[in-house]
């Protein structure tokens, strides 16, 4: 850590050691939590043949914020692994969708809960460990199971990662992180998972301390680098989505 300690006076700044071929863990479930920032600083960065990890890869709603399907059709990405890799809605389609459909780039699908606890074993040291979900699915096929007190269970594997992008809400000088509400998602488990957790933050940071230790959410031994994010319309904040007609 330098002496000005965690802080980063830009997002630019925040991702620009960010290398081709990187593993990414993007924060966010829908819009909280989400680094529109700095995903916006690594589409101008331009690091290629990365391998991105998140909950979705964006959204078809509008108005369209940073997201990773941006990242795709700046032909950055080599594989994404998610829990969505396709729209909820039959009649939206994802960006990122006719990519992927012309094998431009790679797509594994994970369920969600699993999603979630490769990312905690992998910040716990936990190197694979067995699940019943997915047994007796297309995604276990051709894959190790085993019979444990009478039932099947797959064998899933830690999802560790070079970098993680999360947003939160509050901060201090020491890296410990508060999150609102839902923004408390993924962005804790990628944190742990990551070897350099950069975190956008939604208010002003705080002297180290200045947050009750009983209320942290993320300590800041997993963070390495904050930046403040400026009101609009100098940054970006999540927007109220447009009315949907159908």
């Amino acid at each position: 850590m330098s002496r000005r300690g965690k802080g980063v006076g830009s997002f630019a700044e925040a991702v620009a050691d960010i290398p081709d071929g990187a593993t990414i863990a993007f924060g966010g479930f829908a819009g909280p939590g989400t680094p529109y920032n700095l995903t916006k600083a690594l589409l101008a960065q331009g690091a290629r043949r990365l391998t991105c990890i998140a909950n979705t890869t964006g959204g078809a709603h509008q108005p369209r914020m940073p997201d990773i399907g941006m990242l795709v059709e700046n032909g950055q990405v080599a594989k994404v692994v998610c829990a969505f890799t396709a729209a909820t809605r039959p009649t939206d389609v994802l960006p990122f969708t006719p990519f992927y459909e012309r094998g431009e780039v790679e797509a594994e699908l994970v369920p969600q809960g699993t999603l979630a606890e490769r990312l905690r074993a992998a910040g716990a040291g936990i190197p694979a460990f067995y699940t019943p979900t997915a047994v007796g699915t297309e995604l276990a096929e051709g894959r190790e199971t085993r019979m444990i007190n009478g039932r099947e269970y797959l064998l899933e594997y830690a999802l560790p990662c070079d970098y993680a992008l999360i947003r939160a809400w509050r901060a201090d000088a020491a890296g410990n992180l508060q999150f609102r509400l839902s923004q408390r998602n993924f962005c804790p488990l990628m944190a742990m998972a990551a070897k350099t957790t950069i975190v956008e933050v939604e208010e002003p940071i705080l002297p180290t301390g200045a947050l009750d230790p009983d209320q942290i959410h993320t300590p800041g031994i997993f963070v390495h680098r904050l930046v403040p994010i400026p009101p609009a319309p100098e940054a970006l904040w999540t927007a109220r989505r447009q009315e949907r007609t159908a």
